[in-house]
């Protein structure tokens, strides 16, 4: 029997774009004539696959279907959620179809995920095909290859049945933490699931009984139009928005881990983005687009519809200029350094891995007091994206 892939469909992107729904969420975002949801479209027609089941929500439809018929892929049926309630019920949604065999077996993937090494991907998920039931799920995890604060992850331990059971879930830890489980070589926790269609109702009518009997009212009150199902809203409502980990996996006995000896790029936020084209950039492409300014120097990553993402590097002793864009918004990512930053009339210093937003017309200014240089993942969006929008009050260089 082939495997029935489930693609989740429905993130808004809010760790790339938190201060607007306008933007596209990463799926959609077009890196150079290929998205992620093209990636995950393309994976899935492996011939251990069937056709795919996409859930997301009405307002991606036609960004849906759009995909669908660029990558030539005519059967597959869309979930149409009425609202966003997580993973957790747009799991259990995919699973309610009357087409799908009860002992179907059903991957999950998330749309937004970027795997190396899709072949053997794919031979780990049928190698494994063999030792679904209908009381157990599989989760593939990936080992670390540094301690990682960025991650959630979970601890295995092997079982009568030479499988290797999840005895813990951690969320996010702190870095004390991300290096006791990285000792204890936990495993990242990837966001994909594997389980057959049998067991995945079981474990909702165990656990989560209310949204089990919502779910399946608003799946058997659906609307069937051109392959796409849209549940009905007014039951679908009632469901609370819960993520599968939290749903099931967390409270369910009978989970196993996968280990993958494979690279996953979760491009969920824009340092990870500007490490991904940073190693993918030539050496050539990286010193075409370096220039070099009295206080540092910054390197184009990339161009893309609306936004153009770039490395800042401010020397040790120096300082960009206190300068305003009236045309672009601007969201910075420390990635080194101890910066201090002026937002109009606030001042305050950054630490590595923590976020500012610039909003248009903002007076700002980027500082390095210390010894080692400071760099910083920049995104700037807006309908001007060049260096002529750049309004200077003060300036150590002259600029002004």
């Amino acid at each position: 029997m082939k495997i029935q892939p489930v693609i989740l469909c429905g993130g808004a992107g809010t760790r790339i774009w938190p201060q607007s729904n306008r933007n596209l969420p990463k799926q959609f975002i077009d890196w150079g004539g290929w998205t992620l949801f093209d990636k995950t479209l393309n994976r899935v027609k492996s011939s251990i696959f069937t056709y795919p089941i996409i859930t997301t929500n009405y307002k991606y439809l036609k960004l849906v279907i759009k995909h669908l018929k660029k990558n030539k892929i005519k059967k597959y049926r869309v979930i149409l959620e009425p609202f966003k309630k997580n993973t957790g019920p747009a799991i259990l949604a995919s699973t309610l179809l009357d087409e799908i065999k009860n002992d179907q077996p059903m991957i999950f993937f998330t749309s937004d995920n970027l795997i190396d090494k899709a072949n053997e991907f794919n031979k780990s998920i049928n190698l494994n095909k063999k030792n679904l039931t209908n009381k157990n799920i599989f989760i593939f995890g990936i080992k670390p290859k540094s301690p990682s604060s960025e991650y959630g992850y979970f601890l295995v331990q092997k079982n009568s049945k030479k499988l290797k059971r999840v005895v813990k879930f951690i969320e996010k830890p702190n870095k004390r933490k991300a290096k006791i489980i990285y000792n204890k070589k936990g495993l990242m926790n990837s966001g994909m699931f594997y389980a057959r269609k049998d067991s995945i109702i079981e474990h909702f009518k165990r656990y989560q009984a209310k949204i089990f009997k919502h779910c399946k009212n608003s799946y058997y009150k659906a609307k069937l139009y051109k392959k796409v199902y849209y549940l009905n809203k007014k039951e679908f409502g009632k469901i609370k928005e819960i993520s599968f980990d939290y749903a099931i996996l967390e409270k369910s006995k009978n989970v196993n881990g996968i280990k993958l000896n494979i690279d996953i790029k979760d491009l969920g936020n824009w340092k990870e983005i500007g490490n991904f084209f940073k190693k993918n950039n030539t050496r050539k492409e990286l010193t075409k687009n370096t220039f070099n300014r009295p206080w540092g120097k910054y390197i184009n990553l990339y161009s893309g519809k609306g936004f153009l993402l770039k490395e800042l590097i401010v020397y040790p002793k120096s300082s960009i200029s206190l300068q305003k864009h009236n045309y672009r918004s601007e969201r910075w990512t420390i990635t080194s350094g101890h910066p201090k930053i002026t937002l109009n009339k606030k001042k305050f210093f950054k630490k590595p891995n923590e976020t500012i937003f610039i909003p248009k017309g903002a007076v700002h200014r980027i500082e390095n007091f210390f010894n080692d240089p400071v760099k910083i993942i920049e995104v700037q969006i807006g309908t001007i994206l060049k260096e002529t929008d750049i309004i200077r009050y003060k300036d150590i260089y002259n600029r002004v």
